[in-house]
């Protein structure tokens, strides 16, 4: 092959391999560009918020007893358990919404810290007594007249984190699909107006978390009413 071939087909070889290189360094910078554009996003939260009543009620009902014989005082225990349970009962709680725990029995002379003084009964007892119940409203209307059955002798303990009555709302998978939508549509609507705001549109989701959902009192006197929360982050693309 003669010279002047062979340098007509290297330059024509590389002419070729300069134009395919051009062309795709274009596309590469193109699909670069595109990309960048497409990355554009905006993150928003969209809280969703209801307050609904309690549907179950654990309420503990304890009492104390002092003796310095240990059956009178298993007898005493029992016989103020008995009259507990039968006072719920005549006042509309159902027997199986009643158990009624061991008690707890603390033998003061067992005790060995430093205290010489003799205590005025050797024996004291704690007993629980505990309501479960759907039936919120009737076990309030029985926790305001409890203080009957302390005129008939039955020292109760209250006061404390244990003895409060706890409400639990128990029905959340019925209302969480409606929060979600309402939370994702609240996060939406900031997600368009930032968008507007901006000059540009918004686009698809491009990821999204549905949030933890919080059950708490409505406030420290109405701990039967329940405020439920949720607060959902989405992220979605913009475009000009």
């Amino acid at each position: 092959m003669k010279p002047e071939n062979n340098k007509s087909s290297a330059f024509i070889l590389g002419l070729f391999v300069f134009l395919g290189l051009a062309v795709l360094g274009y596309l590469l910078a193109d699909a670069a560009i595109r990309y960048k554009e497409y990355e554009r996003t905006v993150t928003v939260k969209g809280l969703a918020e209801q307050e609904q009543p309690a549907d179950i009620v654990i309420w503990p009902v304890q009492f104390t007893i002092a003796n310095n014989d240990l059956p009178e005082l298993y007898d005493a225990i029992e016989k103020s358990a008995d009259k507990i349970r039968k006072y719920l009962e005549t006042n509309g709680i159902a027997s199986s919404e009643i158990t009624v725990t061991s008690p707890a029995i603390t033998d003061k002379s067992a005790q060995s810290y430093g205290n010489t003084q003799q205590a005025e009964f050797r024996y004291s007892a704690v007993q629980v007594v505990t309501v479960y119940s759907q039936n919120i409203d009737q076990v309030q209307r029985v926790m305001t007249g409890l203080p009957q059955l302390g005129k008939q002798g039955i020292a109760f303990t209250g006061g404390n984190y244990e003895t409060r009555p706890e409400y639990i709302f128990a029905s959340l998978n019925d209302i969480k699909p409606d929060m979600i939508e309402q939370a994702t549509t609240k996060a939406r609507e900031v997600a368009t107006k930032f968008a507007n705001d901006s000059g540009s549109k918004l686009g698809k989701i491009k990821r999204a978390s549905q949030g933890q959902f919080s059950i708490t009192g409505r406030d420290k006197n109405n701990p039967h009413i329940k405020r439920i929360r949720v607060v959902s982050t989405v992220e979605y693309y913009l475009s000009d």
